[in-house]
């Protein structure tokens, strides 16, 4: 669907989805005019990620009629980027576009609200969050912060991050002074990484002044506008730490209970249209941005078995641990790990066997 189509679909869609009885010309007449305020976790420089927060608002502008408008601002111009959820529970903001897993220091289940180490690739947590009980798991974490959450966007499967030094053994990774946020960043402790928790925008100063000796982000796209391959040469992969990030945009609960029902939908429908136009936008820049920095001396390397096999066995060490302390976050891994299992066994037999015969094939020339 083309993003004319898809606007057009969501507007017809949410007018007639609010009742089949009034004209769309009486609904527009009838609905108030709202202006919003959105605080986003990124910069604007990261134009796919924050462009997400700006086609989001667009939507439900010309859903609208322009009634309903949301203002979006980058991190820092109101709100830190980390304190996205907090701004938006006490309401000095009505809402924000923020990963969840940045508040796992908060509530550790919200960690499957973006993505978990070894956890589900974009599609299948999606088919979770809308057909597997994850978007009401995940709303139960956010209710002591007074807000919910509308799923809009995710990233794919992310690069593993820029290193100064190889990784060539798990003892290499002791001391590393490594940006990575979520749960990823708690597993790699237990092997001996310092993780460093730092908005998007502030990556780039630390990693040139060596506060911090590696760092992840997002993908090719952003990591190259980040300027990453400039100051550390190796560029690992795969992200492990999310086998895809969920983004959403959280709505303060008080905002969100008392917009028509009309408002709600529109805000539903802009969330999985703005989300869809993320992840095209992604796979559309990622590949020439790969190769680009490549070009540019980065040099791609996949993490060592060895150092994978490290990483999983102290991601599951980490989440039994979790489960032990809260019935809620064993509730969701519970439901996140056999929906997950369920998806794996059917992709492994349709999907990954299509993919991996035409790889063969690219590699040959074919």
């Amino acid at each position: 669907m083309n993003p004319s189509t898809r606007r057009c679909f969501l507007k017809g869609g949410a007018v007639a989805g609010a009742t089949t009885l009034v004209a769309a010309p009486a609904i527009a007449q009838s609905m108030p005019e709202l202006k919003w305020r959105l605080t986003s976790s990124f910069p604007k420089s990261l134009d796919t990620i924050y462009g997400t927060a700006q086609t989001f608002a667009k939507y439900v502008a010309e859903a609208t009629d322009n009634k309903f408008q949301i203002q979006t601002f980058a991190a820092g111009e109101l709100v830190p980027g980390l304190q996205a959820l907090d701004a938006v529970s006490v309401a000095s903001v009505e809402m924000a576009q923020t990963p969840l897993y940045f508040y796992i220091g908060k509530e550790p289940a919200l960690a499957y609200a973006t993505g978990v180490p070894f956890g589900m690739n974009h599609r299948h947590q999606e088919s979770w969050w809308a057909f597997g009980g994850g978007a009401e798991l995940c709303n139960e974490a956010l209710k002591p912060f007074k807000t919910h959450a509308i799923l809009c966007g995710n990233s794919g499967t992310q690069m593993g991050g820029w290193f100064r030094k190889e990784i060539k053994t798990v003892d290499d990774l002791k001391g590393l002074k490594f940006r990575i946020a979520g749960m990823g960043g708690h597993v790699l402790a237990r092997l001996g990484i310092v993780p460093q928790q730092l908005a998007g925008g502030d990556v780039y100063a630390a990693l040139e002044k060596g506060s911090i000796d590696a760092a992840e982000f997002v993908g090719p796209y952003d990591d190259e506008k980040l300027g990453f391959y400039k100051v550390a040469k190796y560029y690992y992969f795969p992200g492990w730490w999310e086998g895809g990030a969920m983004l959403h945009m959280i709505v303060n609960d008080e905002k969100w209970n008392g917009l028509p029902k009309q408002y709600q939908a529109i805000l539903n429908q802009a969330g999985s249209a703005a989300g869809a136009w993320m992840l095209e936008k992604y796979d559309s820049v990622n590949p020439a941005a790969l190769k680009r920095l490549v070009a540019n001396g980065a040099e791609l390397k996949a993490f060592p078995q060895p150092v994978m096999e490290a990483c999983y066995k102290a991601t599951q060490d980490h989440l039994n641990e979790l489960s032990e302390k809260s019935e809620l976050f064993k509730k969701t891994r519970e439901s996140h790990d056999a929906y997950m299992k369920e998806l794996l066994f059917y992709t492994q037999i349709a999907e990954n066997y299509y993919d991996n015969y035409l790889l063969s094939k690219m590699r040959k020339g074919g």
